[in-house]
């Protein structure tokens, strides 16, 4: 695929782009909600740290803390993402498989180095879905993948119709291993990988994020509690799991949109725990009930929603499409660019 050229968002000024913002976002939710067999949940903001629930991304970010007046004796997080949460959730709610639920996941981050395409403010979509024993396997992942690139296609269509935004995603994405582009491109580092495979092909899912590559390290991090990355999926490959990443024609790189994947059972959560060294984990409450057979297998991810907006309103900076908190100086300069953030 040939690279778009940079071109600016014809959406601007204040009112307009919250107007295209909910488009964006009603459109994407609805054909997602659809193709998924997903219905809408409330969710948590915060969460008991002695649960095991809140997720610890690759394991160095640092939760928000805070302090209940009426709880003096708990130790309370902000939510970093609620993938462990869904899971949990499902299973009191009694899904059976083939249905899921979605959620507007808001959290903080507050170790985010803020920039472009990072804020300290998080908004997702959410989503878990029950699967069976046996679609815990690469085609049933794939199938799925496809389904969420043809919600994002319909919801390019829909700003195209209302806003004369030309598409960019190529009829059909491409699935690549991360093993592959790593023998493609050994000299590389990831995130330049990423960008030369984006480039290519317009649409990409990376497979297999935070197993080993060959010679050692990782493509990125991934905790070891949810997704699974452990069980071989085909040939010398390994991971139920990837991403989904596009090309960016107003960055020109390649834009990260999604992080999903089948979830651990109970053999690939106790490997993946030994692996990252950190067993201990499997006394917290949600380990044991994974451990003990009391949570459904799914499978589930989280879709950026102002990473949505950004592309596909076409958008430089995430502050322009998403309320949050930035540096003096950043505005300075964003200033002098003329980029206005909400």
């Amino acid at each position: 695929m040939e690279p778009t050229q940079k071109t600016a968002s014809p959406v601007t000024g204040q009112l307009e782009t919250e107007k295209a913002i909910d488009l964006v976002k009603t459109t994407f939710s609805a054909h997602l909600c659809e193709q998924l067999n997903l219905f809408k949940v409330v969710a948590p903001m915060i969460v008991a740290e002695d649960t095991g629930i809140n997720d610890d991304l690759n394991g160095i970010e640092r939760p928000v803390k805070i302090m209940l007046k009426d709880m003096p004796s708990h130790s309370i997080s902000v939510v970093q993402s609620l993938a462990k949460w869904k899971r949990y959730r499902l299973a009191k709610l009694g899904v059976e498989p083939g249905e899921g639920i979605l959620t507007d996941m808001k959290a903080i981050r507050p170790d985010e180095a803020m920039g472009p395409l990072h804020s300290v403010s998080v908004d997702q979509w959410d989503w878990e879905k029950v699967i069976t024993r046996d679609q815990r396997h690469l085609s049933f992942l794939k199938e799925t993948v496809k389904r969420i690139y043809h919600s994002m296609k319909m919801t390019q269509q829909a700003v195209y119709e209302k806003h004369g935004i030309e598409p960019v995603l190529p009829e059909r994405i491409s699935f690549i291993h991360s093993e592959d582009l790593f023998h493609r491109y050994p000299e590389l580092t990831p995130r330049q990988r990423e960008n030369e495979a984006a480039r290519e092909h317009g649409a990409i899912f990376l497979i297999g994020i935070g197993g080993e590559l060959p010679g050692g390290g990782i493509h990125d991090g991934r905790a070891p509690d949810y997704d699974d990355w452990s069980t071989p999926s085909s040939g010398t490959y390994k991971g139920l799991n990837g991403d989904i990443v596009v090309w960016n024609p107003v960055t020109e790189a390649a834009f990260e949109i999604s992080s999903m994947g089948i979830r651990v059972d109970e053999r690939a959560l106790l490997l993946q725990l030994e692996i990252r060294n950190c067993l201990e984990r499997k006394e917290l409450m949600f380990h044991r009930m994974l451990l003990s057979g009391e949570l459904p297998l799914t499978m589930g991810g989280g879709i950026g929603q102002s990473r949505m907006c950004m592309f596909m309103l076409r958008k430089k900076h995430i502050g322009q499409v998403q309320a949050s908190i930035w540096p003096d100086s950043m505005i300075g300069e964003l200033g002098k660019e003329e980029i206005e953030l909400i």
